[in-house]
């Protein structure tokens, strides 16, 4: 079985004073401080999240 596509994902400005939304985006994805990265499946629901808070993130494929 082929292996899920991954992206890396880094915070790189505040989750203070934003949206309510787009802090829980934040939290979904499992990002929590400034310049942490995260990898997470490829997947529409993560697209998405990503799509929405892409001003606050550099994303990359992994």
């Amino acid at each position: 079985m082929a292996k899920p596509k991954e992206l890396k994902v880094t915070l790189l400005k505040s989750k203070f004073g934003r949206l309510k939304s787009h802090r829980a985006c934040i939290a979904g994805l499992g990002l929590r401080k400034i310049r942490q990265t995260v990898t997470v499946v490829d997947t529409p629901e993560n697209r998405g999240m990503i799509n929405r808070i892409s001003y606050l993130l550099a994303v990359e494929e992994a």
